[in-house]
């Protein structure tokens, strides 16, 4: 495969760019540019990356026959055993020829960097699809689900020889499902967590005949992690692997397009009986992500049997009508989209103790990333609430949210300003998503996140003696938008709901002091210092809301900006501002009504 070495290939954990400090950046762009090089002097062209993850990334080329490929590289930083990953998913890819499969090419090692090479998938991820488009139509879910029996087929009756002897793919979700509108090809990739299955659908050993089961280990299990947001109980706590575990990720793939979400965590709340499928087919998934082990075996062999069956049934093309949504937000124009980040307040029942010490042996990435986002006791419906907050960054948006549980009811108040008109349909789905969710959580107590443009983040290096380096003092950007009869509200203190340990930045008594007299100019948006100790980021929107008082604000926020340069401590602080008194009142509801497809949909077509 390669004419000429590759050498230094590694890139930077994924996040904007825009939040590196100047030296990781400028990192992070000459090792995409090295991958890039050196991928061009083997003769591709139109390289470009395309994904990357925990255990490495992935670049796509073009070669002289115009055949696409991809590039897939382990990370350098890795360890061994975790580099070595790459070539098990290579013997893997390299046993299937099937159209739903991308074809494998070679994989070779240059020093210790392992690189895969194999055909690339046309079209787009389906998680790419959801957020564009929101909740995918019934008839759109249930042809999904045929495509998916069919793959689940194809792992089950793999052989090797002429032997049955099925294979886990591990990590079905979404972002590793490519649909080609063109073709109308789904495939199946990133091969990172798949094996051969140590026990078949009826839990039982795999195994030939018995001088195999007598070879293989059958006391532990082989299983690997896949993503943490989709993969069922059993792949969770590590037991052995079978094609079970692919039918959970099936069933939370089906979910999360059905619901316009991100993870399978909030069927609890909203069920897939209440996203207008026909009712068998819901019921069947609802079945599949049951935690009652029995029910989901029982649900998952009724969709291998019945699912041909269930496809042919009438569903009409959904036209979706604009709806009100539940809170509201707006739409607006801007020249370059926000490059958006989401910042939030962690209360303790979002975040509660790791008492076990469960952290301690954490050594998968992917189980680690779970552990650091949600910790292993919060419950499912918090996670779906937390990943609901996620994705609402995956849109050009920027603003606040500020949930508040009491008594029987939620209280929210919200200031969302989208910058893409055309994904505005999606981003309902996903912020009506966040309430129903939040409606969902009992606990009492409050919950703030905001959602700025990392592109207007400011960043400051220290020198030796811990002040900042600039040659000019850098000014916080605003827009305005007169609204002269729109009134005051008190102030609206970000990460005002309790001690955090990540949180502990002891602002400046001036600082605070300039905020409040900025509160009493009516605005909206918010400013957020995360200092570090060889520099400062200050992330910030604001958006003026009475143009007469616009030079007092422009002093005030040059004022904040002046007072903020004696920082000296590490930490996070900062301050939200929302703009509006009516607070949206909700009920609590722990569990959204059915709403099935109806019986005839003939007739209401």
């Amino acid at each position: 495969m390669a004419q000429r070495p590759i050498t230094n290939f590694y890139i930077n954990e994924e996040q904007s760019i825009y939040l590196l400090s100047h030296r990781d950046a400028k990192k992070h762009k000459q090792w995409l540019n090295i991958c890039i090089k050196q991928l061009t002097m083997l003769g591709y062209h139109d390289v470009e990356l395309i994904g990357s993850g925990a255990f490495g990334f992935v670049f796509a080329g073009v070669d002289e026959k115009h055949l696409q490929w991809v590039f897939k590289f382990s990370r350098i930083t890795l360890a061994q055993s975790v580099r070595d990953r790459l070539e098990d998913e290579a013997f893997m890819l390299s046993r299937f020829d099937h159209p739903m499969i991308p074809k494998y090419f070679a994989f070779e090692r240059i020093k210790k960097q392992g690189i895969l090479m194999m055909a690339r998938s046309k079209g787009h991820d389906l998680e790419y699809f959801s957020i564009r488009s929101g909740k995918f139509s019934a008839n759109q879910v249930v042809s999904l689900a045929l495509e998916l029996h069919t793959l689940l087929c194809v792992l089950r009756e793999h052989k090797n020889g002429i032997a049955r002897s099925p294979v886990v793919h591990g990590d079905i979700k979404p972002s590793n499902l490519v649909w080609d509108p063109v073709t109308k090809v789904l495939s199946l990739v990133d091969w990172g967590s798949s094996v051969y299955a140590q026990l078949d659908e009826c839990r039982d050993p795999v195994g030939a005949n018995i001088m195999d089961l007598m070879s293989s280990d059958i006391t532990n299990t082989n299983a690997r992690m896949g993503d943490v947001y989709f993969i069922g109980d059993e792949q969770m706590s590590g037991e052995k692997s079978s094609p079970r575990f692919d039918e959970q990720g099936v069933a939370s793939t089906l979910y999360a397009l059905a619901s316009a979400q991100s993870c399978r965590f909030g069927a609890k709340v909203i069920p897939a009986s209440s996203l207008g499928l026909p009712m068998e087919f819901a019921k069947v998934i609802d079945g599949m992500l049951s935690k009652d082990q029995g029910v989901r075996d029982q649900a998952g062999d009724y969709f291998m049997r019945n699912m041909p069956a269930m496809a042919k049934a009438y569903i009409p093309d959904e036209h979706r009508e604009p709806s009100k949504a539940m809170i509201p937000f707006w739409c607006s124009q801007a020249t370059i989209l926000p490059d958006t980040v989401v910042y939030s307040s962690r209360k303790q029942f979002l975040r509660q103790a790791d008492s076990e010490h469960r952290l301690v042996d954490v050594n998968d990435a992917q189980l680690e990333r779970y552990y650091r986002e949600f910790l292993f006791d919060t419950g499912d419906t918090e996670k779906a609430f937390l990943a609901s907050i996620s994705r609402l960054a995956k849109y050009p948006v920027v603003g606040g949210l500020s949930f508040h549980w009491k008594h029987d009811n939620l209280f929210v108040e919200s200031s969302l300003i989208l910058y893409d008109h055309t994904l505005e349909l999606a981003f309902q789905d996903a912020v009506d998503n966040t309430i129903k969710l939040a409606q969902g959580i009992e606990q009492k107590g409050l919950f703030k996140c905001c959602l700025f443009d990392a592109r207007q983040t400011i960043q400051l290096e220290r020198d030796h003696s811990g002040a900042f380096i600039f040659d000019s003092l850098p000014t916080l950007s605003y827009d305005i938008i007169d609204i002269p009869t729109a009134e005051t509200l008190r102030p609206h203190s970000y990460f005002e709901d309790g001690k955090d340990p990540d949180e502990q930045l002891q602002l400046p008594k001036k600082v605070i002091q300039s905020v409040f007299e900025l509160n009493k100019i009516h605005h909206t948006g918010c400013i957020i210092f995360e200092s570090l100790e060889q520099r400062i980021k200050i992330h910030h929107y604001y958006r003026l809301l009475d143009a007469s008082k616009e030079l007092r604000f422009k002093e005030l926020l040059n004022e904040i900006m002046q007072y903020a340069m004696s920082i000296d401590g590490v930490g996070v602080a900062g301050f939200m501002k929302l703009p509006y008194k009516n607070t949206r009142e909700f009920s609590l509801c722990s569990r959204q009504p059915d709403n099935f497809l109806a019986k005839n949909p003939k007739k209401h077509s």
